[in-house]
């Protein structure tokens, strides 16, 4: 998975898991717009990368977040627990993932754009074919499925924080990463013997 969703350390995440200004999200709540301003400009960075680790298209994420942004303003006042804004946040980004994916479902690309790759070095063109690979198993799957590997894998989210986050059961968290974990080994799998069935890999 690693060639597909870039893991960040542990503290980067606890960080910005737990790093909210409570009183902020107090004040926005209760309808202090500068409060709303601030929140939101600090939230939309850390949204837009995870909305593009899911959609793995820079318009669709973009539409995402601002989505999400709207929703924040419209219920952030039936936000009873404050200390939860990071994972309701979340919560909302894949809900506008899932409708901008319905939206565009037709044009979002197979494999992620050229700006998810790393440089690749001379010696490195099987990796690099390994990562097209993943990204292809990767576009097969649901938002829902996708949402819960970004979770797990970029944010480095625990099984219990994405059951939290998603408001699912923490069964159904295993049952989705699960499948998507086994839908890209398959897509691997059966990548990898098309092409050697045509003599392309040696």
């Amino acid at each position: 998975m690693r060639h597909t969703i870039q893991r960040r350390s542990t503290d980067a995440v606890r960080r910005e898991w737990w790093g909210m200004d409570t009183e902020l999200v107090i004040h926005a709540r209760n309808g202090d717009q500068e409060a709303f301003t601030a929140l939101a400009d600090s939230s939309y960075g850390r949204l837009h990368q995870v909305a593009f680790r899911i959609l793995r298209d820079r318009p669709a994420a973009e539409d995402a977040t601002q989505q999400a942004v709207l929703s924040m303003w419209r219920d952030l006042p039936q936000l009873r627990d404050p200390d939860r804004f990071e994972a309701w946040s979340y919560r909302l980004l894949v809900n506008a993932c899932n409708s901008e994916f319905r939206r565009r479902k037709r044009r979002l690309p197979a494999v992620g754009d050229a700006t998810t790759r790393e440089p690749v070095a001379p010696d490195g063109y099987r990796q690099l074919y390994d990562r097209d690979q993943i990204e292809r198993g990767f576009a097969g799957l649901s938002v829902d499925h996708r949402a819960v590997l970004v979770l797990r894998y970029y944010l480095d989210l625990s099984l219990e924080s994405i059951a939290e986050t998603l408001d699912v059961p923490i069964g159904t968290v295993n049952s989705r990463l699960h499948r998507a974990l086994g839908r890209m080994r398959d897509a691997l799998t059966e990548s990898e013997r098309a092409e050697l069935a045509e003599g392309v890999v040696r």
